[in-house]
């Protein structure tokens, strides 16, 4: 009994080494960490000292986004970058819902885990209503927030979305992500201005994250709340109030297929003492104006 679980053991470790063999070091050369949280172990980035800054990723990415800002602000700041469950390096079961009112529950049990305060709280894409609700929630916690082009309150009405939402939901939408890897082998590459940004080495790590059908429900099911949790992002709206007075940078890629510049204003409005950033790009700054971007984080954090 004892030798076939160590066969078990040797071959699972085998698999998971395995299926990271296209992580390169040079591009993300940080040391691993896990936490066992309540839906499944995390994996996270944690390095530097100082006032944390925390980043919280959107689909279909991971904290491989944000590894350059990373590699720089780790000098003179702690540096620590999650990965949601069913994403990047964490456990990716399949019976999580994988909703961002789950995920959010998740990151806040990750915060309280770790003992964080005063935080700078960096989001992005689904990262918005995902670390907003978190913020929320942990409001005493966080000290300031940059934000990325995301979103918050209802998507319902919006009906771009809403035929989205019908293709997601449907056979082919789950042939397209649970058989193609559809989201981030095809429409991550939407998200850019300049396709020229998105190398072949880029782009590598982040569809191999999911090599099988059992390992992309979080894409599916995270997709499925774009509209599904639409009553979840106008609930945190309402309750954005509990932090909006905190100090706020958003930095705003103009060009982006995916979150209207209608969605800008929107923060705008809400946000009238925020600094905003507008660039000639696409939905991912992280790739396509990250030294432009980390001059504005660099001020805004001093």
């Amino acid at each position: 009994m004892e030798k076939k679980l160590l066969i078990m053991f040797l071959s699972l470790t085998s698999l998971s080494l395995y299926s990271q063999d296209w992580l390169d070091d040079n591009l993300y050369p940080f040391d691993s960490n896990y936490v066992q949280l309540e839906q499944g172990k995390m994996h996270y980035v944690d390095t530097g000292k100082g006032d944390v800054i925390l980043f919280v990723h959107g689909t279909p990415t991971w904290s491989f986004l944000y590894r350059n800002y990373i590699k720089k602000l780790s000098e003179n700041y702690r540096c620590i970058a999650i990965d949601h469950i069913g994403f990047g390096l964490s456990e990716k079961p399949e019976d999580f819902d994988g909703k961002p009112e789950t995920h959010s529950k998740n990151l806040t049990e990750f915060i309280q885990k770790l003992d964080l305060d005063s935080i700078t709280m960096v989001v992005h894409d689904f990262g918005g209503p995902i670390g907003l609700s978190s913020a929320i929630s942990n409001d005493s916690r966080i000290k300031q927030i940059i934000m990325f082009n995301t979103w918050l309150g209802e998507t319902n009405s919006n009906e771009e979305l809403k035929k989205a939402d019908k293709i997601i939901n449907s056979t082919l939408g789950r042939f397209l992500y649970l058989r193609l890897n559809y989201s981030p082998k095809s429409l991550l590459k939407k998200g850019f201005q300049d396709k020229k940004n998105l190398t072949k080495q880029i782009h590598r790590h982040y569809y191999k994250p999911f090599p099988s059908k059992a390992s992309r429900y979080s894409l599916l099911n995270i997709a499925k709340s774009l509209v599904g949790s639409s009553d979840f992002y106008e609930l945190k709206w309402n309750e954005l109030a509990q932090i909006e007075n905190k100090p706020w940078l958003i930095l705003w890629g103009n060009q982006d297929d995916f979150i209207s510049i209608d969605y800008l204003e929107k923060w705008k409005n809400r946000l009238p003492h925020a600094k905003v950033v507008e660039f000639e790009a696409g939905h991912f700054l992280q790739e396509e104006k990250f030294m432009e971007t980390l001059n504005e984080i660099k001020l805004f954090l001093k």
